[in-house]
């Protein structure tokens, strides 16, 4: 009997590393993507049911990252960075092309391995960093952002900008977080303000289509304004409670492109109006700021950079995808966090938040 209950305490103990504020968000975010996901996939068979897989993995995987330690996540540091590096590589020598990109590799089963960066990127940063702890001179900065820069590159010549600016995104939230000066922040945006002359011309011809099209999408509304016409005026139909569950027109009349994936939102937003938004940018919000607080209390800057890296990536996830499918940014292929389909990107954001939830339980433990 005593065995039999010291079992139960054990196993008990694996389950407690969740975060109860944060488990909350994400799983009103999720049933709000599972419930979003059903009216989306109504035209596309076993969209709705590898949806609810991909949840189950991505819980999984949460959990696991979950017990996993912050101190044995430093292990994997390198080997993940220099892995990710390495597949990077190998795409651009043996990676499958689809639609004009070469993102993927056959290993059994396609791989995106760009995916990996955006956990590894930070995760390398972080270690950097807590090694140089209380010795950080300006040429670690530089050697941060070559760290950043190498995946960059490469995931852009795939070609796949939106992925590219969002490890850029995420890297450089950690190297602000690190102790980047104020001064040498201002200096690298007027530098970047000079240099987008040089930085236009040196544009893919479809990444300067992209930033043409979102001045003025109406240029050729039949063609690549296409996407962000029909995606605002979904937005704008939706009114101040939506035309309602399965209801939404532009959806299911086929207007709205890529509807259970990049432009998921615009489905939501049609269906759900005005009020729907307010509640999933309320939930957003609430994510990003648990994780924020999450990263204040972090016992180890190690700890605290990831925390906040993890935050970041949420941030940027929703932000770009509401944006773009609102017209306010151009199209870069971001999904929305827990309610786009897509395997490989839900489980590296739910290994994001296992690592937030490791951040928050060890922490604890620390200062009982």
């Amino acid at each position: 009997m005593e065995n039999t209950h010291l079992y139960w305490r054990r196993l008990r103990s694996y389950f407690l590393v969740f975060d109860a504020p944060l488990s909350l968000i994400i799983a009103l975010v999720a049933c709000t993507g599972v419930v979003n996901m059903y009216s989306a996939g109504l035209d596309y068979p076993g969209r709705f049911s590898g949806h609810l897989v991909y949840l189950v993995a991505a819980f999984f995987v949460m959990w696991f990252m979950a017990n996993v330690p912050p101190a044995s996540l430093m292990r994997f540091a390198v080997p993940l960075y220099a892995l990710g590096v390495a597949l990077l590589v190998a795409v651009a020598l043996f990676g499958i092309s689809k639609k004009g990109a070469t993102r993927w590799l056959n290993v059994g089963y396609q791989i995106q391995p760009s995916e990996i960066l955006k956990i590894a990127v930070p995760l390398m940063l972080a270690w950097y960093f807590q090694k140089r702890e209380g010795s950080l001179r300006w040429n670690d900065f530089l050697v941060a952002a070559l760290i950043v820069g190498v995946p960059m590159l490469l995931i852009k010549r795939q070609p796949d900008l939106g992925t590219a600016i969002l490890v850029g995104t995420i890297g450089f939230s950690v190297i602000f977080l690190a102790g980047l000066s104020w001064r040498l922040l201002i200096a690298l945006f007027l530098v970047g303000l000079i240099s987008l002359p040089l930085v236009w011309q040196k544009m893919e011809p479809y990444q300067r289509d992209r930033v043409e099209t979102l001045l003025d999408p109406s240029k050729d509304a039949l063609g690549k304004g296409f996407h962000i016409i029909q995606s605002t005026i979904a937005v704008g139909s939706g009114g101040i409670t939506g035309k309602g569950w399965k209801k939404g027109t532009q959806a299911h009349l086929e207007f709205i492109p890529e509807h259970t994936t990049d432009f998921i939102s615009a489905v939501y937003l049609e269906e759900f109006g005005f009020v729907g938004s307010c509640i999933l940018v309320f939930l957003y919000f609430m994510l990003v700021l648990r994780g924020l607080m999450i990263a204040a209390n972090a016992p180890t800057l190690f700890a605290r950079l990831m925390a906040g890296a993890v935050t970041a990536t949420f941030f940027t996830y929703s932000f770009v995808n509401l944006g773009m499918v609102s017209g306010i940014l151009p199209v870069v292929g971001v999904p929305l966090p827990f309610m786009s389909y897509g395997g490989t990107a839900m489980l590296t954001l739910s290994m994001g938040l296992g690592i937030l939830m490791s951040i928050q339980h060890h922490r604890k433990l620390m200062t009982s």
